[in-house]
């Protein structure tokens, strides 16, 4: 209970002083009009800057059955947020399905797609079976801060913003998979996500190391 609160107060009192620039709007906008909903997708080392930027929407996120997926659960949820506990490890069917009928219902959801154990920055298969289900685009983003702490020692390297950095939000145009999509559809349109993604981290990188 108390490490909940801290880690909501933490996200909401550091959120607040973040200074954002967006780079891509247009591209949410395209998927938002596309009609079937939204499948946010990101790299998990991002989720404190992430769940801040996109609060109070009513996403609903995949997060793993394990310790760390229920103390991230119940911060998000403080957040606005629902969750879907499982994991490509673990529950993945039966959150899968959850997502489905969260698509059904006019919710969007998300995924930290390299989660909850890596390997760090390669995508799972996740948000490409969810799109192929219901029709929802999905929408690859990279949340960059310049100032910030790396927890190094965990798997995904972890990033929380320092107060007051300057933050930006990249974001890619989105990618649609088709109902009748075969084993190797599915697998070229994970590589478009792999790969919008890749080049977003980029992005973000050099976004970060500049001084503009």
């Amino acid at each position: 209970f108390v490490a909940t609160w801290l880690g909501y107060l933490a996200v909401a009192m550091t959120g607040r002083t973040l200074r954002w620039q967006i780079f891509g709007w247009e591209n949410w906008e395209a998927a938002r009009d596309a009609g079937h909903g939204i499948i946010y997708t990101f790299w998990h080392r991002e989720i404190f800057a992430a769940t801040w930027f996109w609060r109070k929407r009513g996403i609903v996120v995949m997060t793993s059955q394990n310790f760390d997926g229920e103390y991230i659960a119940r911060i998000i949820r403080k957040h606005g947020y629902g969750a879907a506990r499982g994991s490509s490890s673990r529950g993945a069917s039966r959150a899968l399905a959850e997502m489905i009928q969260c698509h059904r219902n006019g919710l969007d959801t998300a995924f930290t797609i390299d989660g909850p154990r890596g390997p760090r920055f390669v995508a799972k298969r996740g948000s490409v079976i969810l799109s192929k289900a219901t029709g929802a685009a999905i929408l690859c983003f990279h949340a960059a801060v310049r100032n910030r702490l790396v927890f190094r020692k965990s798997w995904d390297q972890t990033e929380f913003p320092y107060p007051f950095s300057p933050a930006a939000m990249f974001i890619a145009p989105p990618i649609f998979v088709p109902s009748e999509a075969d084993e190797g559809e599915q697998a070229r349109k994970l590589r478009e996500v792999q790969s919008a993604l890749d080049e977003l981290r980029s992005r973000a990188e050099k976004w970060a190391s500049s001084k503009n």
